[in-house]
């Protein structure tokens, strides 16, 4: 599994991007974003239990992550159509301002080395890239478990402060 310090693979990724008809989708890369930090969550599959209360919390925080210069990107390995499918059928994921990647042919689930042995799914996996390319942040849940957006958004704010930060540091609060 790719972790801090590595470079996160080029990809070029089919999204949803928003239900407007003929402006459903569009092809993504990693350089898409340049100047802005990427959190890059993968969820196992669309029309599940668990990742729709995940990918709502991350678009209801997105504006948060925004306001810390990133950009949240969402990808599991179904296709682009299914996320859009999903996204018209749950009223929770509707009008999610972020893509959601189509990771198909699971190139880069496999390329971060996140690919369930059994499942053949992406775990639960969180990566904060910095504006660099370079990942600075990793968890990774086994698939029963939902991740924590507070968390992540809290990790990414104690990256960008530069400094050290102590335990249970929190936005706002002194650095070392």
């Amino acid at each position: 599994m790719l972790t801090v310090g590595d470079r996160l693979p080029a990809f070029k990724l089919t999204a949803a991007v928003r239900t407007t008809p003929g402006e459903e989708f569009a092809d993504l890369t990693d350089k898409s974003f340049p100047g802005k930090w990427l959190v890059l969550f993968f969820w196992p599959k669309d029309f599940t239990f668990v990742c729709p209360t995940e990918i709502a919390e991350f678009g209801k925080r997105e504006p948060e992550f925004r306001e810390q210069g990133a950009q949240v990107l969402g990808a599991s390995t179904d296709n682009e159509y299914v996320h859009l499918a999903w996204q018209k059928h749950d009223a929770t994921l509707k009008d999610l301002p972020f893509p959601m990647l189509s990771d198909i042919k699971h190139e880069l689930s496999k390329e971060l080395g996140i690919l369930d042995k059994h499942a053949g799914v992406a775990l639960r996996a969180t990566f904060i890239v910095d504006p660099d390319g370079v990942i600075q942040w990793v968890s990774v849940n086994n698939l029963d478990t939902g991740r924590s957006v507070p968390e992540v958004l809290r990790a990414l704010e104690a990256l960008q402060t530069g400094e050290l930060t102590p335990c249970n540091w929190q936005p706002g609060q002194a650095t070392l």
